[in-house]
C-alpha cells in the first residue's frame, strides 16, 4: 500500500512519524503538476447501519487527500511548526454518489482549482478501484465528491495571513480547470402546500 500520503495513520491505525526532511524538501520542489492519488481502504468499522460507508468517514478520507496536497504544495508539519501558519478549511461541498463497501479500495484524485494570496479552492474525487494502489479508469465515475475553499490562517494572530511566495506559486503551479460538478450549490427545497 502507498504509505507516502499517510499522515494520520498507518496501516494499523495508530499515529505516524511527520514526514522526513528529505521528503518535506523534495515536496516543496515546483515541477509536478499533478498531485498524486491518495488510497486508502474501507475498514468494518466505517461501515454504518445501512452497510456501506459512513458519511463521517467519506470526510476522513477526503481529510488525508487535503493533507497530502498540502504536503505537495509544501505546506507539511516543518511547515506548519516553523511559521505557526496552517491552511484551515472554511467550507465544504460534499456529494455522495454512490455507496461504497467494506474492503473496497479507495483512491482519491485531488485538483487545485484556483489559488490568490490567502486562499486555496480544491476538491477531491473519490474512486473505488480495483487493488489498494491502482489508478481509476479513464471513464470511471466517482463514488464521491468534496469542493473545499481553504485560507491560510496565522494561528498566533488568529486570521488570515498571505501564502509565501514559495508555497503561493507551487499552489499556482498545480491549478488545473474545474470539472463540470465543481461550484454547484445544494438545491432549495420548496415549502409544502
Amino acid at each position: 500500500m502507498n504509505e507516502r500520503h499517510r499522515p494520520h495513520e498507518q496501516t494499523t491505525g495508530t499515529a505516524e512519524a511527520a514526514p522526513s526532511a528529505d521528503a518535506e524538501r523534495a515536496s516543496e520542489a515546483v515541477g509536478a503538476t499533478a498531485l498524486p492519488l491518495v488510497h486508502r481502504t474501507v475498514r468494518p468499522e466505517w461501515i454504518d447501519y445501512n452497510g456501506h460507508m459512513s458519511e463521517a468517514f467519506y470526510v476522513l478520507v477526503f481529510g488525508y487527500a487535503t493533507d497530502a496536497m498540502m504536503i505537495e504544495a509544501g505546506l507539511h508539519a516543518g511547515y506548519r511548526e516553523s511559521t505557526g501558519c496552517s491552511l484551515y478549511t472554511v467550507e465544504s461541498h460534499l456529494r455522495y454518489l454512490r455507496d461504497v463497501a467494506e474492503g473496497s479500495h479507495l483512491a482519491v484524485r485531488t485538483r487545485l482549482l484556483g489559488a490568490d494570496i490567502k486562499k486555496a479552492r480544491f476538491c477531491h474525487e473519490l474512486y473505488v478501484v480495483g487493488a489498494p494502489d491502482a489508478e481509476p479508469e479513464p471513464d470511471a465515475a466517482p463514488a464521491a465528491t468534496s469542493e473545499l475553499l481553504a485560507l491560510h490562517v496565522d494561528q498566533q494572530a488568529g486570521r488570515t495571513a498571505p501564502f509565501p511566495d514559495s508555497v503561493r506559486e507551487r499552489l499556482t503551479a498545480l491549478v488545473e480547470p474545474a470539472p463540470a460538478w465543481a461550484g454547484r450549490s445544494i438545491a432549495e427545497v420548496p415549502a409544502a402546500r
